[in-house]
């Protein structure tokens, strides 16, 4: 298993906001105090503008070093450009580990599915895991498939690939939730999953496989995951059900395609986040 980190991203944040830097502090520590997986650590890679312009306007790259908040949840901080770019870099890097046949998380913030093309929007500055897809749809994938289990509909994965060729989204959310987006599906390639708030985690489970038997028609030759890890019971910004082993049989679903797939850390913002992660790495390793 490839861990792909740069402490540095834990380098900004405000008191009391719930995307903070603990989320990568304390899993780290789990991760590092742990003996099961066998853990390769490895640093993000370079993500260049022709790379970003592919998901984002020039305007909206530009207006990223400007210092003023996006919105009320989302604030500017100093170097938040370079930390987006950061967890930019750290989505390519996860998506060419797994075109070589490892197993890859990478375990960066700023998160990255809310951010449209033009807009930063749900602590999302950039769009890691829709400019990710996107570079391995230049460089030889046939067909890329996102999986998007975050308790929030992933809007700006599904505006930037939406009817793009080679390349399908489905998201399992809770519906009504924020971005208030995801209660259909859109375009030919965008297939939504709303659950209710309070979804029994049996239910859950039914809406997951009915997404994985969509992704398997779609015959992806590679898998990448908006892992998000807020439809936790525990979770303060959602109102569902599931447990730490559910995250373990999600990752084992993910081994089960026997596809190259790659995770990207959504959300997540429970104190349990590190053993939520840690579940879902042991199912994705067969542990």
């Amino acid at each position: 298993m490839t861990i792909i980190t740069d402490e540095r991203c834990t380098g900004y944040g405000r008191p009391g906001h719930p995307e903070r830097p603990a989320r990568i502090t304390k899993t780290l520590e789990k991760l590092r105090s742990q003996t099961e997986l066998p853990i390769k650590w490895s640093k993000p890679g370079e993500a260049g503008e022709a790379v970003l312009l592919r998901a984002h306007t020039a305007e909206h790259i530009a207006r990223l070093d400007e210092p003023e908040d996006f919105d009320a949840d989302t604030g500017y901080f100093p170097g938040i450009a370079a930390h987006a770019r950061a967890s930019v870099g750290a989505g390519l890097e996860a998506m060419k580990v797994a075109r070589a046949g490892e197993s890859v998380f990478s375990l960066m913030r700023p998160p990255g599915h809310h951010a449209t093309r033009n807009r930063s929007m749900g602590f999302c500055y950039l769009s890691n895991i829709a400019i990710a897809v996107l570079e391995a749809l230049a460089t030889g994938a046939k067909r890329v498939a996102v999986y998007d289990f975050d308790v929030h509909h992933g809007n700006g994965t599904e505006a930037i690939l939406v009817n793009k060729p080679g390349a399908a989204f489905l998201s399992i959310h809770q519906y009504p939730c924020y971005p208030g987006t995801g209660a259909r599906n859109v375009g030919d390639n965008c297939y939504n999953y709303p659950v209710p708030p309070r979804t029994p985690r049996g239910e859950y489970r039914h809406v997951f496989t009915s997404a994985f038997e969509q992704l398997q028609k779609f015959k992806p030759d590679l898998v990448a995951v908006s892992a998000g890890f807020d439809a936790y019971a525990h979770d303060p910004l959602a109102q569902e059900t599931l447990e730490a082993e559910d995250y373990y049989w999600l990752g084992q679903q993910f081994r089960k395609l026997t596809l190259p797939v790659f995770s990207l850390l959504e959300g997540g913002y429970s104190d349990d986040l590190p053993e939520l992660i840690f579940a879902y790495l042991r199912g994705l390793e067969g542990k």
